[in-house]
């Protein structure tokens, strides 16, 4: 009977897995570490992702993989940056039969690896990836059912976009504080400059834009400065506002 490099699919619900995380990086490690067990023809297992244009092994199970990896990245190509850009799968069956990636392919079988599986993940987003697999077998994949693979490959790309979304979220709430911080403070230096004005709101506001484009500087900077002033603190260099003649 013939060996089988995997064996029959138990690929962990996203959902568990997410739960008993604390991390993307300890969940991506997770998933490196059931690639490995579910390809028992790998000797190594890395999971690459594409942050602000480099690529960068995230995590890795067996052995291997960063030193492969980090081959890719320094020439720039490789099968694993391939899969990363293209979002195919790229199959290696036989490194010294392989003409593509320059000096890569001559590397990797000099490090004792004949062949690798690169899965895309997050394909065509500003975080792509791949997960990356190397046997030290010629034709190691061949045969492979990558049904599981391809399964956390995709639970990969699901994590990295919902930890997307939770970064984006945070940075809106965040982006949101701050707004209705400015918008106190602008509305307390209002109120200063109509008491000392006896303007309304309005022309108030208008005085302070007007002081804020001749001064060059932000209007929250200007109303905080205002604020300052009027509350004994000490004294930026100039004022906010003239007064009225």
């Amino acid at each position: 009977m013939t060996d089988q490099p995997y064996a029959v699919p138990d690929v962990p619900d996203v959902t568990s897995l997410l739960l008993s995380t604390d991390s993307l990086e300890q969940f991506l490690q997770v998933l490196a570490d059931g690639a490995l067990n579910l390809a028992t023809v790998a000797e190594g297992v890395g999971i690459t992702l594409e942050r602000q244009q480099r690529p960068l092994t995230v995590v890795s199970a067996g052995t291997s993989a960063p030193e492969l990896d980090e081959a890719q990245y320094g020439q720039d190509d490789g099968p694993c940056l391939q899969a990363l850009r293209t979002g195919e799968e790229i199959v290696v069956a036989d490194m010294l039969d392989e003409h593509r990636w320059g000096p890569y392919p001559d590397y990797a079988a000099a490090c004792g690896t004949r062949s690798s599986l690169s899965l895309p993940i997050a394909a065509h987003t500003h975080t792509a990836g791949a997960l990356n697999l190397y046997s030290p077998k010629v034709s190691g994949f061949a045969d492979a059912d990558l049904t599981g693979l391809r399964a956390l490959a995709a639970q990969a790309s699901g994590a990295i976009a919902l930890a997307q979304r939770i970064a984006d979220a945070q940075q809106y709430a965040a982006d949101l504080q701050r707004a209705m911080e400015s918008r106190t403070v602008i509305d307390q230096a209002i109120g200063v400059v109509m008491g000392r004005q006896r303007c309304p709101a309005d022309e108030a506001f208008d005085l302070l834009r007007k002081a804020s484009q001749h001064r060059n500087i932000k209007l929250r900077d200007v109303c905080a400065e205002l604020i300052r002033d009027v509350g004994g603190g000490p004294p930026s260099a100039g004022r906010a506002l003239r007064p009225r003649p």
